[in-house]
């Protein structure tokens, strides 16, 4: 059967550059970064490097880069770091309706252990308003916490403008940064970004390492204890051979990033085009001017966009649904939901997102099962028999 992934946004496969670069940090070159001979010595000037490399891609310092498990883990630092180091300044955080459950269920979390959460409603093209975001800040903020680039409809967010306020008002600032990375142009000093989180599987590296910026005098506390790996704020032998990857598949984004955006978004935009002419009744989630390149969050109506992601499965072609149906909830996608979109058409979204390896061949098999399919359920669909819910 043939294989489409068009789902990027979940996670890319491993770039072949950056799986030859990792393979001899597993037999080869193996040493512990912290060992004091030739071949840990080795290692840690590897550890060096690949800071460089993830540097370089967002703008920072080497020395403002920590590597962690991941974008949750960056996530929670953050969250939990700044509420510790700050707790005689203030107990208010500040975020939104549509981050990523690494973001709100912190948050959460905190709320059960005296911390104040705002959480910020968003324009129905999945925007933050920042004259909303000033108006949320009280004399206890102490940290405001925005996703660069949301990961269901693809939205960009205002960054630079909301970190302008939060600095006009002397709060630390924070974005998720996870779908943006690889995506979208980012320089963390000329955006006045304090705190920055990264994974390197969604930019065709390895699973299982991530990173966090912190900038230079930004008050945070350390996370995990236990060792002085990380300058000391980071605790754990280092995930050696993923951190290499990570560091190869940045400088790869940062090689490749215009011509990454501009392929991407032309075929996500021809893809679009393509659904439009070839099933009725749909409508593209999110703001197409400010956008990841290549998502596509769609809405499909009368129908369950799981039953459309199940019979695409059957055809070989992975996608994502925009309704939670998938993960064993019935709850709506909270994203969706906070831009105002009825239940019903939550319920008949899917999310395509497109990548490096998709190609436009790729887009007509899709277009041609997804048509079929479509039109398939309708045809069952008491719903749409009605058309109406």
């Amino acid at each position: 059967m043939r294989q489409v992934y068009m789902d990027y946004s979940a996670t890319t496969p491993v770039k072949e550059e950056v799986l030859k670069e990792m393979l001899p940090y597993f037999t080869e070159i193996y040493g512990n970064p912290s060992s004091l001979y030739t071949l840990g010595l080795t290692a840690k000037s590897a550890v060096s490097k690949a800071r460089h490399q993830v540097a370089d891609l967002i703008g920072a310092d080497d020395n403002e880069v920590f590597f962690t498990a991941g974008g949750t883990e960056s996530d929670n630092w953050t969250l939990f770091g700044v509420a510790d180091a700050l707790k005689a300044k203030g107990n208010h955080i500040i975020t939104t309706k549509i981050e990523h459950h690494a973001i709100l269920h912190s948050c959460e979390f905190l709320e059960k252990h005296g911390i104040d959460v705002t959480y910020l409603d968003v324009c129905p093209d999945g925007t933050v308003d920042p004259a909303a975001l000033e108006a949320a800040i009280t004399d206890k903020t102490v940290l405001i916490s925005i996703m660069f680039v949301n990961n269901e409809v693809g939205t960009i967010e205002p960054i630079a403008e909301c970190a302008a306020i939060a600095k006009k008002h002397g709060i630390l600032f924070h974005t998720d940064a996870v779908q943006a990375l690889g995506n979208v142009d980012i320089d963390v000093h000329k955006l006045g970004i304090d705190f920055m989180s990264m994974s390197s599987h969604k930019i065709y590296g390895p699973k299982g390492i991530g990173a966090i910026y912190i900038r230079k005098g930004a008050k945070i506390s350390n996370y995990i204890h236990g060792g002085a790996q990380e300058s000391k704020r980071r605790a754990g032998t280092e995930n050696l051979a993923g951190i290499v990857g990570f560091g190869k598949a940045a400088e790869i984004a940062k090689r490749d990033l215009a011509h990454h955006i501009e392929s991407v978004s032309a075929l996500r935009n021809y893809f679009i085009d393509e659904v439009k002419k070839n099933i009725p009744d749909i409508y593209v989630n999110g703001n197409m001017d400010h956008r990841h390149p290549g998502n596509a969050n769609i809405t499909f109506e009368y129908i369950e966009g799981e039953s459309i992601l199940l019979l695409l499965d059957s055809k070989g072609i992975s996608v994502s649904t925009g309704s939670a149906c998938s993960s064993a909830s019935l709850t709506p996608s909270h994203v969706l939901s906070a831009m105002g979109i009825p239940v019903e058409r939550i319920h008949g979204t899917v999310r395509f997102t497109i990548g490096d390896f998709t190609t436009r061949d790729d887009i007509d098999y899709v277009v041609t099962e997804l048509k079929q399919i479509v039109a398939k359920l309708r045809e069952i669909s008491s719903v749409s028999k009605g058309k109406g819910w």
